[in-house]
């Protein structure tokens, strides 16, 4: 198991999904790439550690958060908005036609400005970094009139002037990634998502087909966000089983490989002959089990801070090194019915938080009985890079 850049970082290779692409004379600018290329570059910024880049292109972020996105935002809302400035003609990554103040957008227009605010005050930009923050929790308290409380989950966009009577993933996920779903609202989501999107080969992105036929159509590339999502909440077991369900599908399913670029009606694919079998849109069962199960993130740049976070779910054992620019994260974990045991080492010259999971058991540092930070189950302690460092939680019977 190896470290890599999450999925959406990985969507360009689609030519045809390039913004102001022109082909066969006609241009495509697509609303939500600005937004996934400053998402992006933050994560290129956290793996990587490179400034040059980041300093390079500040530039233009500031020109995609100040201008651009201000320029199609609602004064009287605060949200997004697909029916001002130049949008009416702007796609998104599925062509759909959205209109309005769409959840997905506002919810990933969050973590873009959560995003771009940690590298601004990285670069010494803090009026940069407080403004964009400020506009993020704004956004975010603005998105409660798009919550259906009847369903317990988010409207996808509006039609003619009222919402539609439609809830799609990818929205629905992001509100969760980005922290605009408190916990009570999440765990709703992913139980409506649960009830009525799953299909045999995956989670469909829409719930049914008010705005066209997707209720049948599975994307991994947006799926990974609503796994993501369930991690986040503590459903690892959730999270775990739509993962055997989807991979599990493309892999026992001609060509029997899991990168599949989408999935159509009864689990073919959903471009027949011109659907990508090799897709970067299908490997997020990567940094899902990498992030999550294995539990490595990069919390400070170029991995200068690091966390170690299993949510082990029925999963026994994991073990991987993630690569770093300063050297390599080593970690292996196994549990069974006595206990959890876990050792990390790390890169010497940086320092990491470990969380292990305690379920009501004694936690031994090295051999030694330790009392940490308690939170949700998990006791943290930070560690140093360069050393070996073991933990066992010894269960209570």
């Amino acid at each position: 198991m190896a470290g890599f850049l999450r999925p959406r970082c990985k969507s360009h290779d689609r030519r045809r999904d390039f913004t102001n692409l022109s082909s066969n004379n006609y241009t495509l600018p697509l609303y939500d790439y600005p937004l996934w290329w400053v998402a992006c570059s933050y994560d290129l910024f956290m793996y990587t550690g490179d400034v040059d880049y980041i300093t390079k292109y500040y530039p233009n972020l500031v020109k995609v958060l100040d201008t651009f996105y201000p320029s199609t935002t609602d004064s009287s809302t605060g949200l997004l908005d697909k029916r001002l400035g130049v949008t009416g003609g702007y796609g998104d990554y599925a062509f759909l036609p959205r209109n309005g103040p769409v959840t997905y957008y506002n919810a990933l227009y969050v973590i873009a400005l959560d995003n771009a605010a940690s590298m601004a005050r990285y670069l010494g930009h803090e009026s940069d970094a407080s403004r964009w923050s400020a506009r993020a929790r704004n956004v975010s308290a603005a998105m409660d009139s798009l919550f259906d409380t009847s369903a317990g989950a988010f409207y996808d966009g509006i039609c003619g002037d009222v919402p539609c009577q439609t809830h799609a993933q990818d929205g629905n996920s992001l509100s969760i990634v980005s922290g605009v779903a408190n916990s009570t609202r999440a765990k709703s989501i992913l139980s409506y998502l649960s009830i009525n999107n799953a299909r045999p080969y995956g989670n469909s992105f829409y719930d049914n087909d008010v705005i066209g036929p997707f209720s049948q159509r599975v994307y991994a590339f947006i799926s990974y966000f609503e796994i993501e999502a369930r991690f986040k909440t503590g459903l690892a077991d959730s999270a775990l089983e739509e993962i055997r369900r989807l991979y599990g599908w493309m892999s026992t399913h001609d060509p029997g490989i899991t990168t599949w670029e989408g999935i159509g009606p009864d689990g073919t694919p959903y471009e027949d002959g011109f659907t990508s079998m090799a897709h970067g849109w299908g490997t997020g069962v990567v940094p899902a089990l990498t992030n999550y199960i294995l539990g490595v993130m990069p919390s400070g740049p170029g991995f200068s801070t690091w966390s170690v976070k299993p949510f082990p779910g029925d999963v026994k054992w994991a073990k991987g090194r993630v690569p770093t620019p300063k050297g390599p994260i080593n970690v292996g974990w196994t549990r069974d019915a006595t206990g959890f045991f876990l050792s990390v080492t790390g890169p010497l010259g940086t320092k990491g938080v470990v969380s292990i999971p305690v379920e009501n058991g004694t936690v031994f540092y090295d051999s030694m009985i330790v009392d940490g930070r308690m939170d949700n189950g998990y006791m943290s302690m930070a560690v140093e890079g360069g050393g070996t460092h073991s933990f066992t939680v010894r269960y209570e019977v």
